[in-house]
Order: structure tokens, then sequence, then C-alpha cells
């Protein structure tokens, strides 16, 4: 799946864009049953032609009421419709939650510099870390424009000097510096702080 936010990816498969909203869905089985005012008579009339001839339904949420007209077959497709939205939204949690966005989230920009910061760490610990990086490199950072690599210690520590732009080349690159870091007591914060420093001086690096 595209790196793209839940916001937008709900602009494209959003209940609202396909017209399964509960009162999009009203608005295709049924009309609202109204009390309105009618000014020549100086005084709010129930319609009430309705009543007794067709079933009605009340939204909780505004105590609205729509009596229901659409046939059975009608009513089956939107079942249909509904059900595969529901499953396309498991899917996406799904994706959501599985492997390296479980840990990072989505990464939605095009360039970025990504600060390792190993803290203190065990050395057990150590391998874990660098496991879930490479997971992110491979499963997110190939489908974006330039990254780089930066690790917060006492001697900072750069993959590239700058931004570089995204290959398989560059990615195995990446990954081979990454496993050949070796652990180190944790850093300072001076020195967590200048590893960010260096990482937003890239102009290119998105903010």
């Amino acid at each position: 799946q595209a790196l793209v936010s839940s916001s937008k990816w709900l602009q494209c498969h959003g209940l609202k864009r396909n017209k399964l909203s509960l009162s999009q869905i009203l608005s295709q089985i049924g009309f609202q049953h109204r009390k309105d005012y009618v000014t020549t008579l100086g005084k709010p009339v129930a319609s009430r032609y309705a009543d007794g001839l067709f079933p009605q339904y009340q939204r909780a949420q505004d105590g609205s009421v729509y009596n229901l007209t659409a046939k059975k077959a009608l009513i089956l497709r939107l079942v249909d419709c509904l059900t595969g939205a529901i499953e396309l939204y498991k899917r996406r949690m799904e994706w959501l939650t599985s492997e390296s966005r479980l840990l990072f989230g989505v990464i939605q920009e095009r360039c970025i510099g990504i600060v390792l910061d190993f803290g203190s760490v065990a050395p057990s610990e150590f391998d874990l870390c660098r496991e879930a990086l490479s997971m992110v490199l491979v499963e997110q950072v190939t489908q974006i424009a330039k990254f780089n690599l930066i690790r917060a210690a006492q001697d900072l520590m750069k993959w590239q000097q700058k931004s570089t732009p995204v290959s398989e080349q560059t990615i195995q690159s990446a990954l081979r510096w990454l496993w050949k870091l070796e652990h180190v007591t944790a850093a300072s914060h001076p020195h967590s702080a200048e590893a960010l420093l260096q990482a937003m001086s890239d102009e290119e690096v998105s903010s």
C-alpha cells in the first residue's frame, strides 16, 4: 500500500466518499418524516400521510425519523457495499499495525533523516533495534525520495554527509553501515541534540 496518511486514505476509501455514511444511505432508501411550519396556517403541521404505510427508522443522533421505501434489491446492494468497506477498513488497520509501521508509523515525507539514538540498550537489545531499523529501511524508505542515517554518540557518525537518493544500492549500503555499528555507551543529551541538529541542517530533509 502507498505510504499515505489515514486522512488522505479516507478521502479515497471513506464511507462518505463512497456515499455509504448513514445520512447518505437513508437518503437512498427512504425520505425523512417531517413536521414543518406552514406559513399560511401559522403553525407546525405534522406530515402524517406516511404513517403506517412504511417501516420507519429513527436516528439516535438527532431523533429524526425516516420512512423506508427501498426495495430489497437496493438494500442487499448496500449491505454488500458496507461489508466490502468493513473488510477494506480491517485490512487497512492490519497494515497500519504490522511490521515497521507498528513501531515507526507511516512515513509520509519524501526526504528524511533518521537519528539513531540507542540510549542505554543492552547488547542483546542492540540487534533488535537494528533489525527494526532494517525493516523500516526495506519496507518504507524504499518508497520515498531521499534519506540519511545519523548516529548520536560521543563521536557522531553519519552514513552520508547529506541526504542521498533512494535506490537499491543506497538501501543496501545503509544496511551494511547499520550492521557494522558497534554497541557503545549511551549518548549524552548534548550528543543526542547535536545529532538532531545535524539531521535538521540538511535543507532537503522534511521538517
